[in-house]
Formats: C-alpha cells, sequence, structure tokens
C-alpha cells in the first residue's frame, strides 16, 4: 500500500518537474499575448485604424484617438485589449525579475 502512494507521489512529482519549464510566467505571457493579438486581429481591421489616426508627433491626439476607439468598440475587443496589456505587463515583469536575478548571480 504504502509503495503505490509513493509512486503516484513521485509520478506526480516527476510530472511537475517535467512541464514546469514550459510554464513560466514569460511562457505563459507570450502565448496569451499572441492568442489575444490574433483575435484582435480577427475582430478589428488594424490597417485601417492605423490610416485613420493622427500623426504620431501629436501625442495628446494619438492618446484621444486610442481612448476614443477603445470606448466605442465591442466589448470583447475592450477585454481582449486589457488582456494583452495585462499579458505585456506580466512578461515586463518577469523580464525584468529575471534580469534583476542575473545581476545578482554575477555580482556574487
Amino acid at each position: 500500500m504504502e509503495s503505490k502512494i509513493k509512486q503516484n507521489v513521485m509520478r506526480r512529482v516527476h510530472t511537475i518537474h517535467t512541464v514546469r519549464p514550459y510554464t513560466s510566467g514569460i511562457a505563459l505571457a507570450v502565448v496569451l499575448l499572441g492568442i489575444s493579438l490574433y483575435a484582435i486581429g480577427r475582430f478589428v481591421f488594424v490597417a485601417q485604424i492605423f490610416r485613420n489616426m493622427p500623426a504620431v508627433g501629436d501625442v495628446s491626439a494619438v492618446l484621444r484617438f486610442f481612448l476614443s476607439a477603445f470606448l466605442h468598440t465591442e466589448l470583447l475587443v475592450q477585454v481582449l485589449t486589457l488582456v494583452v496589456c495585462t499579458a505585456a505587463l506580466w512578461m515586463l515583469r518577469d523580464i525584468i525579475r529575471l534580469m534583476a536575478g542575473n545581476q545578482r548571480m554575477q555580482l556574487s
């Protein structure tokens, strides 16, 4: 009986050890970012957005344009846009943590 429990526990430990490198925060954020961007591209005519956008030099006009576009689009596109922003920030946070950890190792 004890050996059966030990086998189950060790199998789960082995599975977690095998899968863990593929489920890092960065990998999950990249997958989430990719899927969300693809879905946005299916719902929105992205090229037309860039054609209608004001000159990039006028930052306040660009911000107003994107805020207006965000507020006047479908709910699904709004949710996907928030998912893209969240995934990008999550990925950036993990990259900064990874770089900070590497610097600590080099200083030691």
